[in-house]
């Protein structure tokens, strides 16, 4: 996947400007940087969400703005903070829905998708023929977890998808999708505001501050070399945490 020189902006606030990035196949990308740096922007240009004003996002080598955008978005799952799941559909209903639009006349696959995906994070399939409000947080954030991968992607969208559960549940998803997102060997784009969470999962970290990238790197690259004094400040509280 590769941004080049991409532009966008909302009346005179420019959101991003010759922004330039490369992702390879498999990396997972945790994305961290102040509200409004332009990280939710990033990720939905990915799946054509919002469309650059200047520059081209490629995925598999392709414009998304040259691309029918449902065939596009049938390789790319997405997960956003809190469940949004659908609460008038059981959990097996809501895993199903988006298999269900490729798979109409083999129900059978999208039985086999959603079962497959149930084990993968860890609910038991009792649970299926329940509704989100019988969930826990943590339970309702991998049933979303498992609708968003269920017609096997190859690249997973995520942003902040655990900001709405408790500490412990949230290290729990942190294992847990470090974990899926090896087993399936997926592209993942996490966005994030807690360092700590994008040092944790990301096998490369993007700093972002006003539209620009301000470091890319290792967790160990960004802790040991930061950058610049932004990059320097932002991992003061991680480098305190870690010598508790």
């Amino acid at each position: 996947m590769t941004i080049y020189h991409i532009k966008k902006e909302y009346g005179e606030k420019i959101i991003l400007e010759n922004f330039n990035l490369s992702i390879e196949q498999g990396e997972f990308l945790t994305v961290v940087g102040s509200s409004g740096c332009g990280k939710t922007t990033l990720l939905k240009m990915v799946n054509g969400l919002i469309i650059p004003d200047k520059g081209q996002v490629l995925v598999h080598g392709k414009c998304t703005q040259e691309v029918n955008l449902i065939e596009l978005r049938r390789n790319i799952g997405y997960a956003i903070q809190g469940s949004v799941l659908f609460l008038h559909m059981t959990v097996e209903e809501n895993i199903s829905y988006v298999p269900n639009l490729w798979n109409k006349r083999d129900k059978n696959k999208t039985k086999i998708a959603v079962k497959k995906w149930m084990k993968i994070v860890r609910l038991d399939e009792e649970l299926l023929k329940g509704y989100p409000n019988e969930l826990s947080g943590g339970q309702q954030q991998r049933v979303g977890i498992a609708r968003a991968l269920a017609a096997s992607p190859d690249i997973l969208l995520m942003d902040e998808p655990f900001g709405a559960v408790d500490e412990i549940t949230r290290s729990s998803l942190q294992d847990e999708i470090i974990r899926i997102q090896k087993e399936a060997n997926i592209t993942i784009i996490f966005i994030t505001h807690d360092i700590r969470e994008a040092l944790k999962l990301g096998s490369k970290v993007l700093v972002m501050d006003k539209g620009n990238i301000q470091q890319l790197g290792t967790p160990d690259e960004i802790l040991k070399s930061p950058a610049n004094k932004f990059v320097e400040k932002l991992i003061e509280r991680e480098v305190s945490y870690i010598n508790q």
